[in-house]
């Protein structure tokens, strides 16, 4: 079988195994798909062509989802961050999509990096957040969702602040959904879907309900906070370790 975006068998069987693990970890943690699933394929190809198959595997986590998250969402929050990144939606997916090969798994690598350290930093808002905050942290999501990874941006404003593990989740699986339905448009007339593109998600989607089956069979058993946590440690040093192949 002929895999698209021309990629090798190894390639294929390698980028399959990196989409169920961070498949696994959106079920588990509701956030940490994109970037983990991103930064994997970027040590291996070009991950340009693959953020649209990524985002469209996000929407479709979300129906699988969708029954368990609805109590806990934040709508008001939600609403105002996908605001906010609708400012910048478009001409960062511009900027992005000229890029080459090398140059945009560059900029990939090092905003996750960034937007990793800002985790890991323990970084605390000494106050609530009102809507114009909430605008603000969305149009850097919609900025940094040029790459694949607008989650981070928010995730990191999240945890800053006293919500609870369910509505971190919940929150943040609408605003993904959101912030992607935004995206594909704009990937679209930038040249960035096709053919191919339908391709990889039909061959994504058996690998993706398996693996947000299993993360989500685990919500309740393990410490969202620590898991959180070693999820952007190992972010932070794919991140590296790409950054410095490119440097080489």
């Amino acid at each position: 079988m002929t895999l698209p975006f021309d990629l090798s068998s190894g390639q294929g069987l390698y980028l399959a195994a990196a989409l169920f693990a961070a498949a696994m970890i959106r079920g588990f943690s509701g956030f940490g798909f994109s970037a983990i699933f991103i930064i994997l394929a970027a040590l291996t190809t070009n991950p340009l062509p693959l953020i649209p198959v990524v985002f469209s595997c996000e929407i479709a986590m979300t129906a699988f989802q969708a029954r368990d998250i609805r109590p806990h969402v934040d709508w008001r929050r939600a609403l105002a961050l996908l605001g906010g990144a609708a400012v910048a939606t478009v001409p960062a997916i511009s900027l992005m999509a000229r890029l080459g090969e090398d140059e945009a798994r560059l900029a990939i690598s090092c905003l996750i990096l960034g937007l990793s350290l800002v985790l890991l930093s323990g970084w605390q808002l000494a106050r609530p957040v009102g809507r114009n905050g909430n605008l603000g942290v969305g149009a850097l999501a919609g900025i940094a969702n040029s790459a694949g990874v607008g989650g981070l941006p928010v995730a990191a404003f999240l945890t800053a602040q006293p919500v609870s593990p369910a509505v971190f989740r919940a929150t943040m699986i609408v605003f993904l959904t959101g912030i992607d339905l935004m995206a594909l448009p704009v990937m679209a007339a930038n040249g960035l879907v096709g053919p191919q593109t339908l391709t990889g998600i039909l061959l994504a989607f058996p690998v993706l309900a398996l693996g947000i089956w299993a993360g989500s069979r685990g919500f309740a058993a393990v410490s969202q906070v620590h898991f959180r946590r070693a999820v952007v440690v190992l972010l932070t040093l794919l991140a590296l370790f790409n950054i410095a192949r490119l440097a080489a």
